[in-house]
């Protein structure tokens, strides 16, 4: 039987991807959910799931945690600036532990857009283009959650403020991107990499989407890179870390997370989650 490992369990995605498996009936006792506290992951444990301790800054415990695994989810590392020596560490480990197969759940356009995201991403998809296993890079949009998990802002706001422009988000729910990422990891053959986006939409048409599920009016309003960064300042936000942000939305003013691939229905056999059904679900 092939065995199963997902790196990240306790997060958000990584959690859904070990119930994605399960739901591919695969068997909880095939399938690892690996974390660095295993506290956080009993609940996978009640359902069958083997838990192990991996922790991306302690290579030691990368070895036994990959022992007897065949095909790895590499959830990427959740903190910007520190991801490539700690995407390397699993690489490396998982080369030594014989892992088959790598998927890798990277960003959306890596290798063309001027997302400030993309450089580790596409570093870490250089190291496994170099690595003798096979991998996949899951080249991920947005997640629709990061808009929908400020919906109380919106309206507290009356709007949202952006600098996207008219710039169009193929985003999806992370369940789309979970499902993704178990089809990658169950299937016979995988191509080298998936281009996954969900409906695209741009911020006016979340505004509308909000105003149409909630009753209340909500506009949206564009402003410059730099008036974002301020007004993000102003909130309280080291300035780093807005002008950061904020020029992201810049990135998508030009596109960089809009895409026509149908790669995530592809994988996921069925349409990914369209925005009002996510604003809904929210909601």
């Amino acid at each position: 039987m092939t065995t199963y490992a997902v790196t990240g369990a306790s997060g958000q995605l990584g959690r859904k991807i070990v119930h994605a498996l399960l739901d591919l009936h695969i068997s909880p006792f095939d399938v690892i959910a690996l974390a660095r506290d295993t506290a956080k992951v009993e609940d996978l444990a009640d359902l069958g799931v083997r838990t192990r301790t991996a922790d991306y800054d302690e290579p030691e415990t990368l070895a036994t945690a990959l022992e007897g695994v065949d095909r790895l989810v590499l959830v990427s590392a959740s903190e910007p600036g520190k991801r490539l020596p700690q995407h390397q560490a699993v690489i490396t480990a998982a080369e030594a532990a014989g892992v088959q197969r790598i998927v890798y759940t990277s960003l959306l356009k890596a290798d063309d857009t001027t997302n400030g995201l993309a450089p580790e991403h596409i570093a870490t998809e250089g190291l496994l283009a170099e690595s003798p296993l096979e991998t996949t890079a899951l080249r991920n949009s947005w997640y629709t959650e990061n808009y929908t998990a400020q919906i109380g802002s919106y309206l507290e706001r009356g709007g949202i403020v952006g600098a996207a422009r008219d710039g169009l988000i193929s985003a999806a729910t992370r369940q789309d991107f979970a499902e993704a990422a178990a089809a990658a990891a169950v299937a016979d053959t995988v191509k080298p990499v998936y281009e996954l986006g969900g409906p695209a939409f741009t911020l006016a048409d979340l505004a509308a989407a909000v105003s149409e599920a909630t009753g209340k009016e909500i506009a949206y309003t564009n402003v410059t890179v730099e008036q974002l960064t301020a007004g993000m300042v102003e909130a309280g936000m080291p300035e780093g870390v807005a002008g950061f942000w904020a020029s992201i939305d810049g990135s998508i003013a030009l596109g960089d997370l809009h895409t026509e691939s149908t790669d995530l229905a592809d994988l996921i056999g069925r349409e990914p989650t369209s925005l009002a059904a996510a604003v809904k679900a929210a909601l």
